[in-house]
């Protein structure tokens, strides 16, 4: 299955103009400062009026075969993210942070704007967000812009991903939402992850979307500026882009879009270069290939005032993705054949060789207590070796409770009761405690002030175990550090991740090998038990397509 369209975003989108919004063109709002002969834009003027920009955002990539749902709780902690923001707390809780957000803010102060902060919240991926947790996010975000009406343009920091209780579009459904508030002319442009399953009714309710092009992905606020520039670009003119979308027809595995590994390296080297003439900006998706709608799946998005242009560019590049279909595969090992592995690698090494434990990924809707590696490690006598994060916060309060120094016999993780894995009873040694804050410094959390809740490093014979209450993906060296273990002089180090580890352990590291232990995120999205995907949908790389609601596969 693949569908491919090319007009501008909103012709056809069905919006009408809410109460509110401007009926004023934008052109005419702001032709006092630019007369019509002045080829000079809005921000070269001296007397130019700033015009008032909303912003805010709503975050998570949902799994919808996770243990785990994300409630309004989960987005007011935060967890590995800021917690929820509101007016002025969305540009001070998020400066200096590797967010969409924090570029776009700093992009549109650049330009001496007025901004009208609104709402931002994120929380780490997990099965479907809540009914009650959507609705009151989306209220925040659009109860503060109809209060601020009117403004000139709208940026939202979204994932792309979000599957609510209630809705499978949950940034369709906010775009929508937004555009009721602000009407037909007023811009607005959003940021997207990578792994964004972009849908129709998204395209529909914004006037540009733009993705990542990095997995790790380093390039967070380079996106919010980008995005923010694009929409200034937009708020200077009267005239819409046109789009061309294009979705592929195979589920991509997520250990495979990695950009540091080929294919993809190859496939987003010169995606950039695509934006010429008559193109304006250029996105691909691989997609979130654990969201069990109908819109899951890669897609290539382009923008431009040229339509033949835009066109040529989504047809072409979708085209290149799929001539390398087959080469989307990564070698994944069971944990003891990778622990063996790892152990002999070590031996002679003399960096630390990094274990992935993809499918327990709190990064993708894992929540980071599944003990398969650590038997693995445990089993085969493992020395010198660490893993993290894993999420418990009884075995840390109990560490709590009896201090540094002590025997502590407890069963740690299996809670979440995936299959194939349970509790791992034994006795621990207790060597740190820490009260769980902590500022990373690597490229993909960079910047970015958790707070993990009571944390422990316990140690079984020659593992040790990061243990902590909140669940970000281990991504970042300072996530070892923080209870005392220097993960440079570790000889194996298992990280409950899948790929945005690698900005800061690749490295340090001698090899990385990835095992797939029980987890919730299945390394081959073939396995996952499909009853909703778009028919005739590859399951996994020059796979089987997906026959239709009975949730069967072609052979």
């Amino acid at each position: 299955m693949e569908w491919m369209s090319a007009k501008s975003p909103r012709e056809g989108s069905g919006l009408s103009q809410k109460s509110g919004a401007s009926d004023t063109p934008r052109q005419d709002r702001v032709a006092k400062t630019l007369p019509a002969s002045d080829n000079r834009t809005i921000d070269d003027t001296e007397e130019g009026a700033p015009m008032r920009i909303a912003v805010g955002g709503f975050q998570h990539e949902t799994n919808t075969f996770a243990p785990s749902k994300a409630t309004f709780d989960d987005f007011r902690r935060g967890g590995g993210w800021p917690p929820l923001l509101r007016a002025d707390d969305v540009i001070e809780g998020t400066a200096g942070i590797n967010l969409p957000i924090a570029g776009a803010i700093a992009e549109l102060r650049r330009a001496r704007h007025d901004l009208v902060p609104t709402a931002w919240a994120a929380t780490s991926p997990s099965a479907h967000v809540t009914q009650d947790a959507f609705e009151r996010i989306a209220a925040m975000i659009v109860e503060a812009i109809a209060s601020a009406m009117p403004v000139d343009g709208v940026y939202l920091d979204l994932h792309g991903a979000m599957v609510t209780e209630h809705v499978d579009d949950g940034e369709g459904e906010l775009l929508a939402r937004v555009r009721a508030v602000v009407g037909p002319r007023t811009p607005i442009v959003a940021s997207l992850d990578l792994h964004a399953n972009v849908t129709a009714r998204m395209i529909a309710g914004a006037d540009a979307l733009v993705a990542y092009r990095t997995y790790p992905h380093v390039d967070m606020a380079d996106t919010g500026a980008r995005a923010a520039s694009l929409l200034l670009r937009l708020m200077r003119t009267s005239t819409p882009l046109v789009h061309a979308a294009r979705r592929l027809p195979f589920l991509i595995p997520l250990g495979s879009q990695c950009t540091m590994l080929e294919p993809m390296a190859s496939v987003y080297r010169d995606l950039a270069g695509l934006e010429r003439a008559g193109v304006v900006s250029v996105s691909f998706t691989p997609g979130f290939p654990a969201a069990d709608f109908e819109e899951c799946g890669p897609v290539v998005l382009a923008y431009g005032d040229d339509e033949d242009a835009v066109q040529a560019v989504a047809r072409g590049f979708g085209d290149e993705v799929l001539a390398n279909e087959t080469a989307f595969s990564l070698e994944v090992l069971t944990p003891e054949d990778g622990v063996r592995r790892a152990m002999a690698r070590a031996a002679a090494a003399t960096r630390p060789v990094v274990i992935a434990d993809t499918q327990d990924n709190p990064g993708a809707g894992g929540n980071s207590d599944t003990t398969g590696m650590l038997r693995a490690l445990v089993g085969a006598d493992a020395r010198h070796a660490a893993l993290g994060l894993m999420v418990d916060p009884e075995a840390a309060r109990a560490a709590h409770a009896v201090g540094e120094g002590a025997t502590l016999e407890i069963a740690i993780g299996g809670r979440s009761k995936i299959p194939g894995d349970a509790p791992f009873h034994g006795r621990f040694v207790v060597e740190r405690l820490s009260e769980g804050r902590l500022t990373c410094t690597g490229p993909f959390y960079r910047g970015a002030r958790m707070n993990l809740g009571p944390s422990a490093c316990l140690r079984i014979g020659g593992v040790r175990i990061v243990v902590s209450c909140e669940k970000p993906q281990m991504a970042d060296q300072e996530m070892y550090r923080f209870v005392g273990i220097e993960p440079t002089r570790e000889s194996i180090l298992v990280n409950k991740s899948s790929v945005h580890f690698r900005a800061d352990f690749a490295p340090i590291a001698e090899e990385i090998i990835v095992c797939k232990a029980p987890g919730p995120m299945l390394a081959d999205p073939g396995e996952f038990p499909w009853t909703r995907l778009a028919p005739g949908m590859r399951l996994r790389p020059g796979g089987p397509e997906f026959a239709g609601a009975t949730g069967s596969a072609g052979r």
